[in-house]
């Protein structure tokens, strides 16, 4: 394939809404979802807060047999899933053969269904353990329940990489697409707001310990002390922009453009960050100069040390103050794989209303010579978006998103 590939059908199961224009309607405006945690007692820890999606029933949803087969992080994707087949108007009968595959990312994996099943191994033995535990913590159990539920026959993967996997998960699907496939659902998805989960989340030293639900989650912030965790993600439907032409795709979203990917340095080695050069290749597969970016849509870490790496890499970009940038996680938390997707789709719906959404609450600190879209939205012409995503580990990914108007 030697055509664009474009985005034709979006599902999202966010913190602030579920579905396009639920989502949307709370994101333009930044509407706050982060609150006092309430899936388990954390009372006794030292972080209470997080983006919880409130209101979603399994069984509603999804077949009744899947719902005893599947933590609360696949049950999203799949209903994620359903909606952005729907939205792509893509059936089962529509990519014949091994032409359609699917690849995602994931964080920690099926972290509620394992607690659950270790707590009764621990109470009542072996012998009261699921049989499906073997599967609903694997990594790529999202990607496995999506195929198989929506017929999906060519290559299947996922990518384990924190935020920054997100983003890799869409552009190894753009991948696929240039080597043949003719659609393939990618994107991310988290849920790890369980005691097992949060304990992991805890041992990384990065969270928020602020009882504010308006203040405790504040990237380029002179009181930035960590991010609030967060559940979701989103899955976009990518094909070959011939194919979906062909196929009478109804909607096209915009086109994935540039993507790069770099690691950082070993720690106390005083190499420089590898964000700026994932940018730099991002830019460079889009064949994009800087001043073409209409908006960055920030990874946003929310301690000292990570928001300075992060601006001073878009700063060698894009010059002080050089574009606007904006992170509207803070409203709903950092989502580990399912955020950088939930960021695409944000800056998709960017582009289509003429409108950067805002970060919510945080009054920029003067150390951060940003453009830093705060408090209310701005409209704006977005034709072309950049997306940053870094994870634990070292791992930095950027995304060009360009629009086909």
């Amino acid at each position: 394939m030697t055509s664009r590939t474009v985005v034709t059908g979006i599902g999202v199961a966010a913190p602030n809404g579920f579905g396009v224009e639920e989502f949307w309607a709370a994101t333009r405006i930044g509407k706050n979802a982060i609150g006092p945690v309430t899936r388990f007692d954390a009372s006794g820890h030292p972080a209470r807060l997080a983006g919880e999606i409130h209101g979603f029933a399994a069984e509603e949803r999804l077949p009744g047999r899947l719902v005893p087969q599947t933590d609360r992080m696949t049950q999203l994707a799949l209903a994620a899933a359903d909606c952005a087949f729907a939205d792509a108007g893509a059936g089962e009968g529509d990519v014949a053969g091994y032409g359609a595959g699917v690849v995602t990312a994931v964080g920690s994996g099926g972290s509620e269904f394992g607690a659950n099943e270790l707590r009764k191994l621990w109470s009542l033995g072996g012998k009261h353990v699921s049989a499906y535990q073997s599967f609903a913590c694997f990594s790529a159990v999202n990607s496995g329940q999506i195929a198989l539920r929506h017929g999906l026959r060519g290559p299947v993967g996922v990518l384990v990489g924190d935020q920054a996997g997100g983003l890799d998960a869409v552009a190894h699907a753009r991948r696929q697409i240039r080597g043949g496939s003719r659609l393939v659902a990618t994107g991310g998805f988290e849920a790890s707001v369980c005691s097992w989960g949060w304990a992991a989340q805890l041992s990384t030293g990065l969270l928020s310990t602020g009882d504010d639900p308006q203040r405790a989650y504040l990237p380029f912030d002179a009181a930035a002390c960590g991010h609030v965790p967060g559940e979701g993600g989103a899955l976009m439907i990518l094909e070959d922009e011939e194919s979906a032409a062909e196929r009478g795709a109804r909607t096209v979203y915009g086109e994935i453009a540039g993507h790069g990917a770099s690691m950082d340095p070993r720690p106390g080695s005083g190499g420089e960050p590898g964000l700026r050069r994932a940018v730099e290749t991002a830019l460079a597969d889009a064949a994009c100069d800087p001043d073409e970016v209409d908006v960055v849509f920030a990874d946003a870490a929310g301690t000292p040390h990570l928001d300075r790496e992060e601006a001073d890499a878009i700063i060698a970009v894009f010059g002080p103050r050089g574009v606007p940038v904006t992170a509207p996680k803070t409203m709903i938390g950092r989502l580990s794989a399912g955020g950088a997707p939930v960021d695409v789709v944000s800056a998709l719906l960017a582009m289509r209303e003429g409108l950067i959404p805002p970060t919510t609450n945080v009054e920029l600190s003067p150390a951060y010579a940003l453009d830093l879209v705060a408090d209310r939205p701005r409209t704006a012409c977005v034709r072309t978006a950049l997306v940053l995503a870094r994870g634990r580990g070292g791992f930095n990914s950027a995304l060009v998103l360009r629009s086909t108007d």
